[in-house]
């Protein structure tokens, strides 16, 4: 017996260990890449590109479900990017409310003869609008049958995009107005084909938009918003722009992604059964890339150029988490032919194995760890002074790594204009052990019992509050000046 408890305990150590190295590599190579853009924005002539007839063509494809709230701002904001050729293609997914209606009487929207080629399915287009206004000239809306998923309309707006690059986010996102700008930026700099292309996303709850536009950034006042805001800087930062130093980037958000269109449509477009259809569109991208024994590129940019609202409330949010854990369970089941196969290279190698070793059984192993610190303090075989000590280092860890990156974040970008806001997000990160994460670990365990035994998921709407955040009256006058 006391050989199985080793034997258990060597296991949940040497785990632990590697995940410990993986995240003390990534805060390593996270360092490295922020310095290397920091250095290389100073030298790009980004007012040259804004200016330039011959930039690459970007399409926007932005869907869009029962959002009459916001549609008519957020569409205008989508507008108003600083760059010289791009697009909005907006798709209506048979919405219920007057989402078109508004839509159509805004921007004094015609119907147009348009022959739509479906490169990748997706349900029947029913009718195609152009405005007749020149102002609105790079507006397209594209009226279609709900698909049941935001991965079927994506691919309806790809079939009538016109520029070989896609932008995909959501409609009700803020975008940062050089958006486009950055993001082409990565492309028109790296040595390979640049597959896909991402940028760090924040939360919009309580910050100060108007009109659609970002005025100010703000921390989310709701506490679960904060706590994903913190998510997000530290996944961001000390995650994805880890790998990007690597090439070795797992996932594009669903959020704000740039794709190259050609590679889009030959791996198939977005996947309207996948749960998790940002992650399972990169991966399979990857995997087309290789089996064509092609070269390539997913790129990084720690530079926040999207803010998106997140859920407030404990419904919304395990909703929207369960949903992704099945995703991730669905991507590791179908793609397994990846797993350690030397043809993917550094997909299959590094990207495929990382996301099932240390991102799907990591909540496993932290429930199986429970039940086995449980078990031995009821046969009375826990050390308690190794115990608590490992639990003391662990939670400073994490602590660590989340303060090291919204502090980094402050420094390097300043997108919080109060001190006091930096301090309370900091200090969120001591309470997030013990309140926000146990909420990720029931819904990923939960989401992964779902899926294996086959639960249908029910698409939920979240609602959009659609308020104007007031400025408060001392930010007011900085902003009138």
């Amino acid at each position: 017996m006391k050989h199985f408890i080793f034997s258990i305990e060597f296991v949940f150590g040497f785990y632990c260990l590697l995940l410990l190295i993986v995240y003390v590599m990534l805060f390593r190579m996270s360092s490295i890449s922020i310095r290397k853009n920091l250095r290389k924005r100073k030298s790009r002539r980004v007012q040259t590109l804004m200016e330039s007839e011959i930039a690459p063509g970007i399409s926007i494809v932005a869907p869009a479900y029962n959002e009459s709230v916001t549609i008519v701002n957020n569409v205008r904001s989508l507008m108003t990017l600083f760059y010289p050729r791009y697009e909005v293609v907006i798709v209506n997914d048979g919405s219920k409310d007057d989402t078109l209606a508004k839509l159509i009487r805004e921007f004094d929207l015609v119907q147009v003869d348009f022959l739509v080629d479906y490169l990748v399915p997706c349900k029947e287009i029913k009718a195609i609008y152009k405005s007749r206004d020149i102002s609105h000239k790079r507006l397209t809306i594209v009226d279609k049958i709900n698909g049941g998923s935001k991965a079927d309309a994506v691919n309806a707006g790809i079939n009538v995009a016109s520029f070989p690059y896609i932008l995909n986010t959501d409609v009700d996102c803020v975008l940062a107005n050089d958006t486009l700008v950055q993001l082409i930026e990565a492309v028109l700099d790296a040595k390979e084909r640049v597959i896909a292309v991402g940028a760090t996303l924040r939360m919009s709850n309580s910050s100060y938009v108007d009109s659609g536009m970002l005025v100010e950034a703000a921390l989310p006042k709701p506490i679960l918003a904060r706590f994903q805001e913190m998510e997000y800087i530290r996944s961001y930062l000390l995650g994805k722009m880890g790998w990007n130093y690597l090439n070795c980037i797992p996932n594009v958000s669903g959020g704000l992604g740039l794709f190259d269109k050609e590679i889009l449509i030959a791996a198939g477009g977005y996947d309207s059964q996948s749960l998790g259809e940002d992650m399972e569109m990169v991966t399979r991208m990857c995997i087309t890339m290789c089996d064509n024994n092609q070269k390539y590129e997913v790129k990084y940019i720690p530079q926040t150029l999207c803010w998106t609202e997140g859920p407030d409330s404990l419904k919304m949010l395990t909703r929207q988490r369960i949903r992704w854990a099945r995703g991730l369970m669905q991507i590791i089941r179908t793609h397994r032919k990846a797993f350690f196969n030397p043809k993917y290279k550094k997909f299959g190698l590094i990207v495929f194995p990382y996301n099932a070793i240390f991102e799907f059984f990591a909540p496993i192993m932290e429930i199986l760890g429970i039940f086995f610190y449980i078990y031995l303090i009821l046969t009375h075989g826990i050390n308690w002074p190794m115990a608590i000590l490992l639990l003391i280092f662990v939670y400073m860890f994490s602590v660590f790594l989340t303060s090291f990156s919204i502090l980094l974040d402050n420094y390097v970008y300043k997108y919080y204009k109060r001190r006091k806001d930096i301090i309370r997000l900091c200090l969120t990160a001591f309470i997030e052990p013990f309140l926000y994460h146990p909420i990720i670990v029931y819904s990923s365990i939960k989401g992964y019992i779902q899926e294996l035994f086959g639960k249908k998921h029910a698409w939920g709407e979240m609602k959009r509050k659609g308020t104007l955040t007031p400025l408060p009256s001392d930010n007011i006058k900085k902003v009138e000046k």
